[in-house]
């Protein structure tokens, strides 16, 4: 059956000159320090309005002034995160709420340290999107998406399985899933945009997509909106990128849906480091 899985690379390319960080927030140094065994690193949570993409991290800036001037030893596990390909960095912030989730000793967060920097070079992609065959529960996922909360859930996992037991609180997670029927594959960027490409193919992906581009006036914004809704809903057509490869989704209804779902924290599967 039909699914396909976010694929992993052996390196993290060279950065296109096209991209450009809105939000900078590269660190001055090393961007992850090596801490001594029995140092203790308190974790927090903090999570995100949905209107950060809006408005960037200005409050963040406000609360880890405030935080800083008084602990010098925390690590923040932040419920946003962009995998940022411009500068390799991974963690951006916004805090809506404030949760303490544990504290751990330093060798764990070396290691810890090393899969950030292992799941950063090898996951180079961002999608946004799940697509599945239907609403049910038990529908098929053409496409998994992976985005800011995939990462989260990833570090959870890790931070259990070297043995963090963590605080008994509520973590909840926004998605948004299209619906499609089977995926058509088109072909690869050499096969549709190169020297001897298909043309038609390749003009027809760059108007579809022009509508999504950010940044724009309230007025540029629901004129867009308008040629969205007209293409995939009443046209029924979404061309979707996904792996370096191309592919044409026959959406369904319900088209689009937005979902708002708790996900538990882990248990880990090592012993404790005594956090």
């Amino acid at each position: 059956m039909f699914n396909c899985v976010i694929r992993r690379f052996n390196f993290r390319p060279k950065t296109d000159p096209y991209c450009q960080a809105r939000y900078t927030f590269c660190p001055t140094g090393s961007a992850i320090p090596v801490m001594k065994e029995e140092d203790v690193i308190e974790v927090y949570r903090l999570q995100a309005p949905v209107w950060e993409f809006k408005y960037g991290d200005l409050l963040g800036h406000l609360f880890m002034a405030e935080v800083f001037d008084a602990q010098y030893n925390w690590i923040l596990m932040y419920e946003y995160q962009v995998k940022d390909i411009h500068t390799g960095v991974e963690l951006v912030v916004l805090p809506a709420c404030v949760d303490y989730l544990m504290h751990k000793k330093g060798a764990m967060f070396n290691e810890m340290a090393q899969w950030v920097k292992y799941d950063n070079e090898t996951g180079i992609y961002y999608e946004t999107w799940t697509v599945q065959a239907s609403p049910d529960k038990q529908s098929v996922i053409w496409f998994d998406s992976y985005e800011c909360s995939k990462f989260i859930l990833r570090t959870y996992q890790k931070l259990a399985d070297l043995g963090a037991v963590f605080k008994k609180i509520q973590t909840n997670y926004t998605s948004i899933i299209l619906f499609s029927g089977e995926p058509v594959y088109l072909g690869n960027e050499t096969s549709i945009f190169g020297p001897l490409g298909n043309k038609t193919l390749a003009a027809a992906i760059r108007d579809f997509y022009n509508p999504f581009k950010p940044h724009q006036t309230v007025r540029e914004f629901f004129v867009d909106l308008v040629k969205i809704i007209d293409r995939v809903i009443l046209n029924h057509q979404f061309y979707f990128f996904y792996n370096l490869e191309y592919w044409f989704l026959p959406m369904k209804f319900p088209y689009v849906k937005i979902i708002y779902e708790e996900v538990p924290l882990p248990v880990g599967s090592k012993a404790s480091f005594g956090v």
